[in-house]
């Protein structure tokens, strides 16, 4: 919006045409999405309050978790906001990828506010039943999948030996041996899916202590941003190997603005939190990761730099399934974190544990581009 504005302007006077420059828009975007955070932040936790959305603890959470009880929760809806209002004003609103991240957004926002609204409404912990849940955050992904299937028809790669609906194996750099790409033709839209709604409820199950989940988000994002930057620029997509992805360059003024709402929220949501983001920021904000994640075609490097997120979903499976088929756990209790914290550690110790974990797999990620 404010690009479009400033081009019409650099008419006038070339001073403007600075604008244009991608490194100051994602730059300005965090700004932007910073400043609304902390400005709304105070303001959207009275609101809350005053509606009685409070947290619910189940009967089942550690014992020191009865203290959160009442905090206010659906605090997703102010980085979400933070986020749409900073994208639509630095952003270049012609790119399609910006469009399909946003729909993205509003719909598993949608959904995880239903899901929030619900469980705070009937004071009933299922939330949004399970069938309609499945049902819009389908339509979200296999929506999303379909139109990168259009787009990335239309996008032939003059850098590596592949099409953009190939997953390509990041510790390669001749992609014509086998198994360094993995072919997947109309497959692509159901990868997609998997991708979007694994992250989305990935993110969503990590999100159970104070900061335990943004941090990390604001860490992947900060990855996906360099990536989505490489891959934007066919120079550098030449010397590192990487898919030249055509719209991929505008997907960094959005992971500035996942960067900069998210540190606004930590600031709120730090221990001991004064808000929760709830399902209406956890399940949008993974979705909008692996939404990128698929657009810069790095999903395997993605995997890597989410690992927190990934190991967190993965312990609840084991869990349920050694309790179906052998009636053990394997957790003193699931997700992952809260083993830890039933194990002795404290919740600060949890969090920045894992955070500094995933700043390792974030570099790990990063390290990638070396090994090609």
């Amino acid at each position: 919006m404010l690009l479009w504005l400033f081009e019409q302007l650099a008419g006038y006077d070339s001073t403007f045409q600075v604008v244009r420059y991608l490194t100051l828009r994602a730059l300005l975007s965090v700004l932007t999405a910073l400043t609304i955070g902390l400005v709304l932040g105070p303001v959207m936790i009275r609101k809350l309050q005053a509606l009685k959305y409070g947290q619910a603890v189940s009967s089942f959470a550690p014992e020191n978790h009865a203290k959160k009880m009442g905090t206010p929760t659906m605090g997703g809806v102010l980085i979400l906001l933070s986020i749409g209002i900073s994208t639509l004003l630095w952003a270049d609103l012609s790119n399609p990828y910006v469009w399909i991240v946003l729909a993205v957004m509003v719909i598993f926002g949608a959904v995880g506010w239903a899901d929030d609204w619900i469980k705070i409404r009937y004071k009933d912990n299922a939330g949004l039943p399970a069938r309609k849940k499945f049902f819009w955050t389908s339509v979200g992904s296999i929506g999303a999948g379909i139109a990168l299937y259009v787009i990335a028809q239309q996008q032939p790669n003059p850098i590596v030996t592949a099409n953009m609906l190939d997953v390509l194996i990041p510790f390669f750099k001749d992609h014509t041996i086998p198994l360094s790409i993995i072919p997947l033709g109309i497959g692509f839209i159901i990868f997609t899916y998997f991708v979007i709604n694994g992250a989305s409820n990935a993110v969503n199950l990590t999100d159970g202590l104070d900061g335990l989940a943004i941090m990390p988000i604001v860490l992947v994002a900060a990855g996906l941003g360099v990536f989505a930057y490489l891959a934007g620029d066919v120079r550098f997509a030449n010397y590192l190997h990487i898919p030249y992805v055509k719209y991929s360059s505008e997907l960094v003024v959005i992971c500035a603005a996942m960067i900069g709402a998210g540190l606004a929220f930590l600031w709120f949501n730090a221990h001991p939190a004064q808000v929760f983001m709830g399902d209406v920021g956890a399940l949008s904000l993974g979705a909008m990761l692996g939404t990128i994640a698929v657009m810069v075609r790095q999903e395997i490097v993605f995997a890597i730099m989410a690992g927190v997120f990934l190991v967190e979903a993965i312990s609840v499976f084991l869990q349920i399934g050694s309790l179906r088929m052998r009636n053990k756990r394997v957790f003193l209790m699931a997700p992952l974190h809260h083993h830890y914290e039933k194990k002795g550690w404290r919740e600060t110790q949890v969090v920045i544990r894992f955070w500094i974990i995933t700043i390792m797999l974030v570099v790990l990620g990063l390290m990638t581009l070396k090994l090609r």
